[in-house]
């Protein structure tokens, strides 16, 4: 049956550190879920932190509502990603707070936690532990594996001790568990049997911000100068979980193709490195830009010819890599640079959508990036029409929002609402 008023309708409770408009994909992801449960019928409360997860220069509004999602933004929950300690205290008191203020929601039906910050189903677990409301866990990424194999603590250490002791109390007491690949899904059965509670839920395109735009009707390009090149794009957090050497060390040997740019937008701790290796060795075919504005996001990825998807050997089952979604969206091909049995590297290999090299291959990425240089536009259109079917056939944000809001519907105990049999959203806020 409808939900006959907004304020009478079970409440589902988004945890999530990082919120739209901030531009952090966790935070996209969650919204569009949320959106999609406000229009089954449910109403949704998200707390978030009231400053940007990269920028903390942004500032966002304490109380709004966004497509009949209720936000809540809590202070002194994100002070940047400068360092771990910095982040985990960010992280620790927004989770605290959240906690604080969460466990007196009223018609609480459910709750939904991902990783951002990674001590966030915590909270989850406190509100299960207190009113007896379940929660699906959605593991965009594990912990403490990504620190470890990152070599940012030692697999004996204090803090992995935690970080793995929170993940296994975390998927003992959810009732969903939800990740974005089968090889994190065999990660987390390893730690915690899962049974039927575990569901494979990959992230989707972002497609409300995203459409195809031919080069030469595109402003991006002409306002970077890239009129006349093959540009070679990574978009996205640029992080040590995503090495990139192989590439700038071809991008080094190949500075003699002056119609080659190899272009790297985004932030995080791996660009730092990108522009030091740039300094170092002199490149002027390697530039890097900030993340762009959403609204900006189809002009700057469809400004690639090719897509840079990387993925670090020991990160498969650990991290996604949800860029390639974007790149599938924008109709363009993927480069994918990693292992073959990689969830990027399946989609290359299936669906033709692109190509792979292995880390370390420096040869084989210049051969590649020297054929792309002088490959006509067939060639690319090709592959982004192979890219862009997989999307439709296989990624679409449709098919993959509406199963993953099945599985909360389901586990907030109310029979799935068609946005057609639901209440149009109620724009104001509810308070609590």
């Amino acid at each position: 049956m409808p939900v006959p008023d907004r304020k009478l309708a079970p409440t589902i409770l988004v945890i999530s550190q990082t919120y739209v408009p901030d531009p952090a994909a966790v935070g996209q992801y969650m919204h569009d879920a949320a959106a999609e449960l406000v229009a089954r019928g449910f109403r949704v409360k998200a707390y978030a932190a009231d400053r940007g997860y990269e920028d903390t220069g942004l500032k966002f509004p304490k109380r709004e509502t966004r497509d009949g999602v209720e936000i809540v933004r809590v202070g002194f929950a994100s002070f940047g990603k400068g360092s771990i300690p910095i982040r985990l205290l960010g992280g620790m008191l927004y989770t605290l707070q959240v906690m604080l203020r969460a466990v007196f929601t009223r018609r609480l039906a459910a709750v939904l936690v991902s990783t951002s910050p990674p001590m966030a189903p915590m909270a989850a677990l406190f509100i299960k532990l207190l009113r007896r409301k379940p929660f699906v866990f959605w593991a965009m990424d594990i912990n403490p594996d990504q620190m470890i194999a990152m070599g940012k603590v030692g697999p004996r250490s204090l803090p992995a001790w935690l970080f793995d002791a929170m993940i296994k109390a975390t998927l003992r007491h959810s009732t969903k568990v939800a990740t974005l690949d089968r090889f994190m899904g065999q990660r987390l059965e390893a730690k915690v049997p899962l049974g039927d509670r575990l569901e494979v839920a990959p992230p989707w395109p972002l497609a409300d911000h995203l459409e195809p735009v031919e080069h030469d009707d595109n402003p991006f390009r002409s306002e970077q100068g890239l009129a006349g090149k093959r540009v070679v794009m990574y978009s996205g957090n640029i992080s040590p979980a995503h090495p990139v050497d192989t590439v700038l060390e071809a991008a080094q040997r190949v500075q003699d193709r002056d119609d080659l740019v190899f272009l790297f937008i985004g932030g995080g701790l791996g660009k730092q490195h990108i522009e030091d290796f740039v300094a170092e060795h002199r490149l002027t075919n390697v530039r890097t830009l900030p993340y762009q504005p959403l609204d900006q996001l189809r002009y700057s990825l469809s400004a690639a010819d090719v897509h840079l998807v990387a993925m670090g050997e020991d990160m498969i089952g650990i991290v996604h890599p949800c860029k390639v979604y974007g790149v599938l969206g924008v109709q363009r091909p993927v480069l994918a640079l990693g292992p073959e049995a990689s969830h990027v590297g399946e989609i290359v290999g299936q669906h033709g959508a692109g190509w792979r090299i292995d880390h370390g291959d420096v040869d084989s990425a210049e051969s590649l990036f020297r054929e792309l240089a002088d490959a006509d536009e067939d060639t690319f259109r090709a592959k982004g029409d192979r890219a862009f079917a997989a999307m439709q056939q296989a990624f679409s944000k449709r098919q993959l929002c509406g199963r993953f809001c099945d599985v909360i519907a389901a586990v907030a105990g109310t029979s799935r609402l068609t946005p057609a049999e639901a209440t149009p959203s109620n724009s104001a806020a509810v308070p609590d």
